[in-house]
């Protein structure tokens, strides 16, 4: 496990990053958020991220408008969800400002993931297959000429 010391926040900013773009669009996201959102809490502990403030969501959940904790890593922002103490310490910096981006960031998520599962001292997700067949499945026979249905009778 990286220590403190150690730590190359601009790289882990870049990590978090990747993962972050990647888990927008991931089938099933919940580890690449899991990874991102501990990965940001530990170095906001670590004094290595600061909470900027509260921003409202673009995205709200169940028609309710909801905030979301801004936080800057090195040249990178970041949103997480916020903590009770949030709101009572942080401004509110009302609407999503879509103005500024993030800096273009060239990393694979493998690496990425790898560098901060590191960090953070968790072992790596397990990868999973990329085609998942039913219980049900049962490959074609259909263009095989040795196929164990066809009939003795008509043969040519």
């Amino acid at each position: 496990m990286l220590q403190p010391r150690d730590i190359d926040v601009q790289e882990l900013a870049r990590a978090l990053f990747v993962v972050n773009k990647h888990a927008k669009t991931a089938p099933d996201p919940k580890y690449l958020y899991q990874l991102k959102k501990e990965a940001i809490k530990k170095l906001i502990e670590e004094q290595a991220a600061t909470k900027i403030g509260l921003h409202f969501s673009d995205h709200p959940k169940f028609s309710h408008q909801h905030s979301t904790l801004l936080v800057q890593i090195a040249d990178y922002y970041f949103h997480i969800p916020p903590s009770k103490d949030d709101f009572k310490t942080l401004k509110h910096l009302g609407k999503l400002d879509q103005s500024y981006r993030n800096p273009k960031t060239h990393m694979s998520l493998s690496h990425a993931k790898k560098l901060l599962a590191n960090y953070l001292g968790w072992p790596l997700e397990k990868p999973r297959p990329t085609h998942h067949r039913s219980t049900y499945y049962t490959p074609s026979s259909l263009g095989k000429m040795d196929s164990p249905f066809k009939s003795k009778r008509y043969k040519r």
